[in-house]
């Protein structure tokens, strides 16, 4: 039964949870591959994934109290080495050093990384794939990876100058999308893409001055696109070596941010895609 699988914490201090202290100035992200879960949506695809024996696994649950009786079926999926830790609204905002209104949490752990190459080769002959190149905002990055899960993108790829998916706000923002859809995150911006242009896929660099109109990008079976960092965005050595496609808007505007400029392009790359 749920119940006796639930245990009581009554002091911010005590040391079984300490992962999850001020967890708003101290993230765990970066921090030997385990990262903070919160919110019920996150926790639930982090089960799924525990359970799937994927690429992540669950260590510990923090739950306000409250909540338990909602997340039931979620507490039953984990195993029985998983504590299930309980505490008061009071007890809970002295460990997380603010108030949680949520009151779900979790230590994850991402198991060991793929290297690139390996990565590249599970995936398979028709794939869409969206890379990311210096990008560090984590709103943003959460975004991308919501847009990559909502248009069936086969996986994300990221240079080693982006910031950590696993950052919990990042985590939160892409709705659990970073536990489902599979990533890597290594390399140069340059070695990144031309190891993905090797293996057959077709480039195009996300730009508002770019050559070609998103919606004439020609179908093929592999594609890739790929975004910059906001302000400046794409380097011009990577707009200069690969193609270019640019989204239609009114003039006089700036540019659209990564997060929206990313589905909107998905979107029409996957359409091209289905119809092969």
């Amino acid at each position: 039964m749920t119940s006796s699988r639930l245990i009581e914490i009554t002091d911010a201090d005590d040391p079984r949870i300490a992962e999850f202290r001020d967890i708003r100035e101290r993230d765990l992200t970066g921090r030997e591959n385990r990262f903070i879960a919160e919110g019920t949506v996150v926790l639930r695809l982090l089960a799924g994934a525990h359970a799937a024996e994927g690429d992540f696994a669950a260590e510990k649950v923090l739950l306000l109290r409250n909540r338990v009786s909602g997340l039931s079926d979620i507490i039953e999926a984990l195993p029985a080495d998983v504590p299930i830790y309980v505490a008061t609204a009071e007890v809970l905002d002295g460990i997380v050093g603010f108030h949680l209104h949520r009151g779900v949490l979790a230590l994850g752990r991402r198991k060991a990384e793929t290297g690139l190459s390996a990565f590249l080769e599970r995936l398979p002959q028709r794939a869409l794939v969206l890379a990311g190149c210096g990008i560090s905002n984590h709103d943003n990055m959460g975004s991308m990876f919501r847009n990559a899960a909502a248009f069936g993108a086969d996986a994300v790829l990221l240079d080693e100058s982006c910031c950590d998916p696993l950052y919990r706000k990042a985590l939160r923002v892409s709705v659990g999308s970073i536990l489902t859809v599979p990533y890597c995150r290594q390399s140069s911006d340059l070695d990144l893409l031309s190891a993905m242009a090797d293996r057959g896929f077709a480039i195009w660099s996300l730009s508002p001055n770019g050559k070609v109109d998103i919606r004439d990008v020609p179908a093929l079976e592999r594609m890739a696109l790929v975004v910059g960092t906001e302000g400046d965005g794409l380097p011009q050595n990577i707009l200069s070596r690969f193609g270019s496609v640019r989204i239609p808007q009114a003039p006089g505007l700036d540019s659209l941010n990564v997060a929206t400029a990313s589905g909107i392009a998905l979107f029409e790359m996957a359409a091209r895609i289905k119809r092969i």
